[in-house]
Protein backbone atom coordinates (compact mmCIF):
# COMPACT_ATOMS: atom_id res chain seq x y z
CA UNK A 1 0.00 0.00 0.00
CA UNK A 2 1.26 3.34 -0.71
CA UNK A 3 0.94 4.64 2.21
CA UNK A 4 3.52 3.09 4.11
CA UNK A 5 6.81 4.09 2.10
CA UNK A 6 9.66 4.45 4.53
CA UNK A 7 10.20 7.96 3.76
CA UNK A 8 7.27 10.39 2.85
CA UNK A 9 8.30 12.62 -0.37
CA UNK A 10 7.71 16.48 0.34
CA UNK A 11 3.99 17.04 -1.17
CA UNK A 12 3.26 18.97 -3.95
CA UNK A 13 1.03 21.95 -3.56
CA UNK A 14 -2.28 21.62 -5.19
CA UNK A 15 -2.36 24.87 -7.07
CA UNK A 16 -5.11 27.52 -6.75
CA UNK A 17 -7.70 25.77 -4.72
CA UNK A 18 -5.64 25.92 -1.59
CA UNK A 19 -6.21 29.97 -1.37
CA UNK A 20 -9.89 28.63 -0.75
CA UNK A 21 -10.91 28.75 3.11
CA UNK A 22 -13.37 26.25 4.19
CA UNK A 23 -12.82 26.75 7.85
CA UNK A 24 -12.80 30.60 9.23
CA UNK A 25 -12.23 30.98 12.97
CA UNK A 26 -12.09 34.61 14.91
CA UNK A 27 -11.75 34.65 18.36
CA UNK A 28 -13.17 31.96 19.65
CA UNK A 29 -13.86 31.49 23.49
CA UNK A 30 -15.26 28.26 25.54
CA UNK A 31 -15.60 27.76 29.11
CA UNK A 32 -16.30 24.78 31.27
CA UNK A 33 -17.29 26.57 34.62
CA UNK A 34 -14.76 28.39 36.07
CA UNK A 35 -12.15 26.91 33.71
CA UNK A 36 -11.46 28.78 29.99
CA UNK A 37 -10.79 26.22 27.55
CA UNK A 38 -10.67 28.43 24.47
CA UNK A 39 -9.05 31.84 25.14
CA UNK A 40 -8.56 33.24 21.95
CA UNK A 41 -8.88 30.93 18.99
CA UNK A 42 -8.22 32.18 15.52
CA UNK A 43 -7.31 30.30 12.48
CA UNK A 44 -8.05 29.80 8.92
CA UNK A 45 -8.07 25.74 7.09
CA UNK A 46 -7.34 26.15 3.32
CA UNK A 47 -8.59 23.65 0.77
CA UNK A 48 -6.57 20.69 0.65
CA UNK A 49 -4.54 21.51 3.91
CA UNK A 50 -3.32 19.89 6.51
CA UNK A 51 -3.40 21.55 9.53
CA UNK A 52 -1.69 20.05 12.68
CA UNK A 53 -2.60 21.64 16.17
CA UNK A 54 -0.07 20.39 18.51
CA UNK A 55 0.17 20.55 22.11
CA UNK A 56 0.16 18.95 25.66
CA UNK A 57 -2.61 16.54 26.53
CA UNK A 58 -5.73 18.51 28.74
CA UNK A 59 -4.65 22.40 26.50
CA UNK A 60 -7.95 22.14 24.67
CA UNK A 61 -7.11 21.36 21.50
CA UNK A 62 -9.73 18.85 21.37
CA UNK A 63 -12.34 21.44 22.07
CA UNK A 64 -11.97 23.10 18.71
CA UNK A 65 -12.79 20.72 16.45
CA UNK A 66 -15.87 19.53 18.70
CA UNK A 67 -16.88 23.37 17.77
CA UNK A 68 -16.74 22.79 14.40
CA UNK A 69 -18.67 20.37 13.98
CA UNK A 70 -21.30 21.63 16.16
CA UNK A 71 -20.92 18.96 19.55
CA UNK A 72 -19.92 22.53 21.37
CA UNK A 73 -20.88 25.93 20.94
CA UNK A 74 -18.71 28.45 21.56
CA UNK A 75 -19.10 30.97 24.07
CA UNK A 76 -17.75 34.42 22.05
CA UNK A 77 -16.31 34.54 18.39
CA UNK A 78 -16.59 33.60 15.04
CA UNK A 79 -16.50 30.44 13.47
CA UNK A 80 -17.47 29.77 9.60
CA UNK A 81 -17.93 26.31 7.48
CA UNK A 82 -17.59 26.37 3.82
CA UNK A 83 -18.93 30.10 4.43
CA UNK A 84 -22.29 29.80 6.95
CA UNK A 85 -22.47 30.50 10.56
CA UNK A 86 -22.24 26.87 12.46
CA UNK A 87 -23.11 28.91 15.90
CA UNK A 88 -26.38 29.97 14.08
CA UNK A 89 -27.29 26.57 12.46
CA UNK A 90 -30.66 24.66 13.17
CA UNK A 91 -30.35 21.03 13.90
CA UNK A 92 -31.28 20.11 10.55
CA UNK A 93 -28.44 22.74 8.99
CA UNK A 94 -26.09 21.00 11.44
CA UNK A 95 -27.00 17.31 9.99
CA UNK A 96 -26.33 18.58 6.82
CA UNK A 97 -23.18 20.17 7.59
CA UNK A 98 -22.09 16.89 9.15
CA UNK A 99 -21.94 14.59 6.05
CA UNK A 100 -19.79 17.23 5.01
CA UNK A 101 -17.28 16.57 7.72
CA UNK A 102 -15.59 13.12 8.84
CA UNK A 103 -14.67 13.02 12.68
CA UNK A 104 -12.13 10.41 12.96
CA UNK A 105 -12.52 9.72 17.31
CA UNK A 106 -9.69 8.47 19.63
CA UNK A 107 -11.06 4.77 19.96
CA UNK A 108 -12.21 4.66 15.83
CA UNK A 109 -15.74 4.37 17.67
CA UNK A 110 -16.97 1.14 15.72
CA UNK A 111 -19.95 -0.92 16.76
CA UNK A 112 -18.87 -3.43 18.19
CA UNK A 113 -22.40 -5.49 17.56
CA UNK A 114 -21.26 -5.62 13.48
CA UNK A 115 -19.02 -6.83 11.38
CA UNK A 116 -16.09 -4.64 9.74
CA UNK A 117 -18.72 -4.85 6.27
CA UNK A 118 -21.73 -3.97 8.36
CA UNK A 119 -20.18 -1.13 9.98
CA UNK A 120 -19.26 0.46 6.48
CA UNK A 121 -22.56 -0.24 5.47
CA UNK A 122 -23.70 2.12 7.73
CA UNK A 123 -23.21 5.37 6.78
CA UNK A 124 -23.97 4.27 3.27
CA UNK A 125 -27.80 3.36 4.00
CA UNK A 126 -27.91 5.30 6.82
CA UNK A 127 -26.60 8.80 5.45
CA UNK A 128 -26.30 8.55 2.18
CA UNK A 129 -29.56 6.05 1.77
CA UNK A 130 -27.86 3.61 -0.74
CA UNK A 131 -30.31 0.90 -1.72
CA UNK A 132 -28.40 -1.14 -4.56
CA UNK A 133 -26.49 -3.43 -2.93
CA UNK A 134 -23.96 -3.76 -6.09
CA UNK A 135 -22.82 -0.28 -5.34
CA UNK A 136 -22.52 -0.51 -1.49
CA UNK A 137 -20.30 -3.77 -2.30
CA UNK A 138 -18.31 -1.54 -4.47
CA UNK A 139 -17.81 1.01 -2.02
CA UNK A 140 -16.90 -1.26 0.30
CA UNK A 141 -14.49 -2.61 -0.78
CA UNK A 142 -12.60 0.18 -2.40
CA UNK A 143 -12.57 1.69 0.71
CA UNK A 144 -11.10 -1.30 2.95
CA UNK A 145 -8.91 -1.64 0.16
CA UNK A 146 -7.50 1.75 0.21
CA UNK A 147 -6.65 1.51 3.89
CA UNK A 148 -5.33 -2.45 3.39
CA UNK A 149 -7.93 -4.60 5.15
CA UNK A 150 -9.96 -5.65 2.41
CA UNK A 151 -9.46 -9.22 3.99
CA UNK A 152 -10.91 -8.47 7.65
CA UNK A 153 -14.10 -7.31 5.45
CA UNK A 154 -16.35 -9.97 7.76
CA UNK A 155 -14.28 -9.58 11.17
CA UNK A 156 -15.73 -8.62 13.99
CA UNK A 157 -14.01 -5.06 15.74
CA UNK A 158 -13.05 -7.02 18.49
CA UNK A 159 -10.78 -9.50 16.34
CA UNK A 160 -8.97 -6.25 15.40
CA UNK A 161 -5.72 -4.88 16.90
CA UNK A 162 -5.57 -1.24 17.81
CA UNK A 163 -4.22 0.12 14.43
CA UNK A 164 -6.35 -2.09 12.49
CA UNK A 165 -9.44 -0.55 14.30
CA UNK A 166 -8.09 2.89 13.53
CA UNK A 167 -8.44 2.17 10.24
CA UNK A 168 -11.78 0.77 10.11
CA UNK A 169 -12.90 4.04 11.39
CA UNK A 170 -10.68 6.19 8.57
CA UNK A 171 -12.60 4.02 5.99
CA UNK A 172 -15.97 4.76 7.78
CA UNK A 173 -14.98 8.09 7.79
CA UNK A 174 -14.11 8.37 4.26
CA UNK A 175 -16.64 6.13 3.00
CA UNK A 176 -18.62 9.30 2.55
CA UNK A 177 -16.68 11.59 0.85
CA UNK A 178 -16.01 14.13 3.27
CA UNK A 179 -14.19 17.27 1.84
CA UNK A 180 -13.26 17.84 5.60
CA UNK A 181 -11.63 15.67 7.84
CA UNK A 182 -11.31 16.31 11.68
CA UNK A 183 -8.65 13.83 13.43
CA UNK A 184 -8.91 13.58 17.08
CA UNK A 185 -5.56 11.54 18.54
CA UNK A 186 -5.11 9.30 15.77
CA UNK A 187 -1.91 7.68 17.21
CA UNK A 188 -2.94 7.61 20.64
CA UNK A 189 -2.37 4.43 22.29
CA UNK A 190 -0.66 2.95 19.00
CA UNK A 191 2.97 1.52 19.14
CA UNK A 192 5.42 3.36 17.22
CA UNK A 193 5.80 1.38 14.27
CA UNK A 194 1.72 1.54 13.98
CA UNK A 195 1.26 5.31 14.70
CA UNK A 196 3.80 5.89 11.88
CA UNK A 197 1.66 3.59 9.70
CA UNK A 198 -1.53 5.25 10.50
CA UNK A 199 0.45 8.80 10.29
CA UNK A 200 1.22 8.23 6.73
CA UNK A 201 -2.01 6.61 5.56
CA UNK A 202 -3.55 10.14 6.79
CA UNK A 203 -1.34 12.09 4.24
CA UNK A 204 -2.05 9.23 1.55
CA UNK A 205 -5.81 9.22 2.21
CA UNK A 206 -5.74 13.54 1.86
CA UNK A 207 -3.38 12.92 -1.67
CA UNK A 208 -6.46 10.18 -2.96
CA UNK A 209 -9.67 12.00 -1.57
CA UNK A 210 -8.27 15.84 -1.41
CA UNK A 211 -9.69 16.32 1.66
CA UNK A 212 -8.84 19.44 4.01
CA UNK A 213 -7.90 17.94 7.45
CA UNK A 214 -7.64 19.63 10.74
CA UNK A 215 -5.23 16.93 13.11
CA UNK A 216 -5.24 17.19 16.54
CA UNK A 217 -2.03 15.34 18.48
CA UNK A 218 0.48 15.51 20.78
CA UNK A 219 2.75 12.79 18.66
CA UNK A 220 5.56 15.24 17.04
CA UNK A 221 6.11 11.97 14.01
CA UNK A 222 2.56 12.18 13.19
CA UNK A 223 2.49 16.20 13.37
CA UNK A 224 5.70 15.87 11.02
CA UNK A 225 4.24 13.16 8.37
CA UNK A 226 1.09 14.70 8.02
CA UNK A 227 1.49 18.67 8.72
CA UNK A 228 1.16 20.91 5.97
CA UNK A 229 1.27 23.84 8.81
CA UNK A 230 2.02 23.11 12.24
CA UNK A 231 -0.12 25.95 15.09
CA UNK A 232 1.34 25.24 18.66
CA UNK A 233 -1.02 25.23 21.48
CA UNK A 234 -0.82 25.57 25.39
CA UNK A 235 -2.88 26.68 27.93
CA UNK A 236 -6.32 27.48 25.59
CA UNK A 237 -4.14 29.28 23.03
CA UNK A 238 -2.15 28.97 19.93
CA UNK A 239 1.28 30.25 20.93
CA UNK A 240 3.34 29.58 17.09
CA UNK A 241 2.33 28.69 13.76
CA UNK A 242 4.29 27.37 10.57
CA UNK A 243 5.68 24.78 9.01
CA UNK A 244 7.71 22.08 10.99
CA UNK A 245 11.27 23.39 10.09
CA UNK A 246 10.30 26.43 10.69
CA UNK A 247 8.92 25.51 14.49
CA UNK A 248 12.41 23.63 14.83
CA UNK A 249 14.36 27.19 14.68
CA UNK A 250 11.95 28.75 17.28
CA UNK A 251 13.06 31.15 19.76
CA UNK A 252 9.74 30.46 22.15
CA UNK A 253 11.00 28.25 25.00
CA UNK A 254 7.85 26.19 25.05
CA UNK A 255 7.62 25.35 21.41
CA UNK A 256 11.69 24.45 21.44
CA UNK A 257 10.59 22.26 24.05
CA UNK A 258 8.40 20.11 21.67
CA UNK A 259 11.44 19.92 19.15
CA UNK A 260 14.26 19.40 21.16
CA UNK A 261 14.10 15.37 20.70
CA UNK A 262 13.92 16.07 17.33
CA UNK A 263 17.28 18.60 16.57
Amino acid sequence: MAATKGNIEPKKKTPAAKDEIVIHAKGLKKSFGDKEVLKNITFDLKRGENMVVLGKSGQGKSVTIQCVVGMLKPDGGDLEVFGEGVTQMSDEELKQLRIKIGFLFQSGALYDSMTVRENLEFPLTRVLKLKDQAEIDKKVEEVLDNVGLLDAIDKMPSDLSGGMRKRVGLARTLIVNPEIMLYDEPTTGLDPITSREISELILHMQQKYKTSSIIITHDLECARITADRIVVMNDGEYIAEGSWKELQKSDNELVKSFFIETT
